[in-house]
């Protein structure tokens, strides 16, 4: 699995924008998903996992495909739990932040409940999303399917597209936009300290945006 070479001074809104140079304008999940912690940032590649409602479950193994898939995550991966915005139980806890920081994955973004919310803060994993709530999943939601196309906070994900998420929210860049949007992003991060240094020296709004056409 291959890291994304992102410069860590990249933000969401710098991929969004560089997402509509390249005529992509509507890959920004909606504003219920949102970080755990207004800190947290994570970059990754999307492991995708869907749910769906179901009162049916293994009794000897109830959570058995969401523990397959966790234990196929890699190092750079991002697990996107798609819910259909679903907020009958919460999807995701302590236990699977420490399985897939331990597999090396980024963080978590899903548009359902979290839950163990202190706990995940205290296993210091990225976690986005709808909320908290205690509940479980099991005998209320059940895995559809795994590694597959989704769509999670009104964006349509494919594994390997890449995830970008911090306090401004999450984009999607799909995978044959990786390295022309980051690309972007990260010459923008580089222009954006000049810019912002610039303005703070005093000079004007015209002349920063006529020499580097970065607000």
């Amino acid at each position: 699995m291959s890291l994304l070479n992102v410069d860590p001074r990249v933000k969401t809104p710098m991929v969004s924008d560089c997402l509509d140079a390249v005529g992509v304008r509507n890959n920004v999940m909606n504003i219920s998903v949102r970080a755990l912690r207004p800190h947290y940032r994570a970059v990754g590649l999307a492991a995708t996992i869907e749910f769906e409602p179901s009162t049916e479950f293994d009794q000897k193994d109830p959570y058995g495909v969401a523990i397959d898939f966790l234990d196929t995550l890699q190092p750079g991966e991002l697990a996107v739990v798609a819910t259909g915005g679903e907020d009958r139980s919460a999807f995701w806890g302590e236990l699977f932040s420490a399985a897939a920081k331990g597999r090396g994955a980024t963080g978590v973004v899903t548009d359902g409940p979290l839950r163990d919310t202190e706990a995940i803060v205290a296993v210091d994993f990225a976690a986005f999303g709808k909320a908290a709530r205690p509940i479980d999943y099991k005998g209320r939601m059940r895995v559809k399917n795994t590694r597959s196309a989704v769509i999670c906070g009104g964006v349509e994900i494919h594994p390997g597209d890449a995830i970008i998420a911090d306090s401004d929210g999450v984009v999607v860049v799909p995978a044959k936009f990786i390295t022309e949007v980051f690309d972007a992003a990260n010459k923008r991060a580089q222009s954006e300290k000049t810019v912002l240094k610039e303005l703070l020296d005093g000079k004007s709004v015209r002349q920063v945006w006529d020499t580097y056409g970065v607000l």
